[in-house]
């Protein structure tokens, strides 16, 4: 195995390039294309390619997911640029009624393999309309596949399979793990519906995706969870979502402490506590934002953040649970 140090956009690039070369049929389109991207996940793509696939577009998220939807029903396999998740909203329609609903509408005549990019997250000091992690809106919908990267070899081998989906892929990358440095191997495909799991214990289960990795990994050092063991799995993939993983782990350890960014009610966490409680009888909390908009003053910010604090607090509250 031959591996390079990138950063989570580069990684993200690069396996972009490499399934381009591979198929003639992957078109690029969105705000910025040609100047790299806003965070540069798209760097001298526009130069290999020409601007006949790398294609600029005009600032309107609903032109730009229609023209994609319709390439893709052409025979094309569109990767769409949201730029954030939070422009995504002015292209709902298209996702939610054309997108998804295609290939169950007709019968699978029609197919959407298009990858749309909405880069999640809270992002510093742009407030609540830049900072929004929506992926439970997504994983409700029928039709869709959701996919969370947390680390740069996640970013590359997952966007190789989603390009290699035949239906419709939301792609949520973080907004602030764009300059995160790790090993990658650029030949691994990484298969959406499989979990990883980041360190092994009997204690406690703890589930999590996207930025929630980091935090949650520093959170095993804390002093509340020493002499803790906790099975930490990084779902990667929110719908299909790996239930045999989370399952396994759950009725094991006899605790599932589920994390996320995103505002906790109504949260993708409470689908997994949910489900595992069912099918293991574990006991479960869930930690995530508060319902507010993400403030702009660093305080407020802070409200809404996950931190390894936060994280190692609420799984000694689940582990002194009577």
């Amino acid at each position: 195995m031959s591996t390079r140090t990138l950063t989570y956009a580069e990684a993200a690039a690069g396996a972009l390039e490499r399934a381009m070369r591979a198929d003639a049929s992957i078109v690029a389109l969105g705000e910025d294309l040609g100047r790299g991207g806003v965070f540069g996940q798209y760097r001298g793509l526009q130069q290999a390619f020409g601007p006949e696939r790398v294609i600029d577009t005009p600032i309107s998220e609903a032109n730009i997911m229609g023209a994609a939807v319709g390439m893709a029903l052409a025979g094309l396999r569109p990767v769409v640029e949201m730029r954030v998740i939070d422009f995504a909203l002015c292209a709902m329609d298209e996702i939610v009624n054309q997108a998804a609903k295609n290939r169950f509408m007709f019968g699978g005549q029609g197919r959407v393999p298009l990858v749309a990019r909405l880069p999640i997250g809270i992002w510093s000091a742009s407030a609540a309309q830049h900072s929004q992690s929506l992926e439970a809106w997504f994983a409700h919908l029928p039709g869709l596949v959701v996919v969370t990267p947390a680390t740069p070899q996640d970013n590359a081998g997952l966007l190789t399979s989603a390009l290699a989906s035949g239906d419709p892929v939301m792609y949520l990358e973080h907004k602030e793990l764009w300059a995160e440095r790790g090993e990658v191997d650029e030949t691994l495909a990484v298969p959406l519906g499989k979990a990883a799991t980041l360190r092994q214990g009997n204690d406690l289960t703890l589930v999590t995706w996207s930025r929630g990795v980091g935090p949650s990994l520093a959170a095993l050092q804390h002093e509340a969870l020493r002499g803790v063991g906790v099975d930490l799995i990084d779902l990667r993939t929110l719908w299909p979502w790996d239930q045999a993983a989370v399952h396994a782990s759950a009725a094991r350890t006899g605790r599932l402490l589920v994390v996320h960014e995103a505002v906790q009610v109504a949260g993708f966490g409470a689908e997994i506590a949910a489900h595992a409680a069912e099918a293991t009888g574990c006991r479960v909390a869930r930690l995530g934002a508060p319902r507010i908009p993400v403030g702009y003053a660093p305080a407020l910010e802070a409200e809404s953040r996950l931190s390894p604090e936060k994280i190692a607090l609420a799984a000694r509250r689940l582990l002194d649970r009577r």
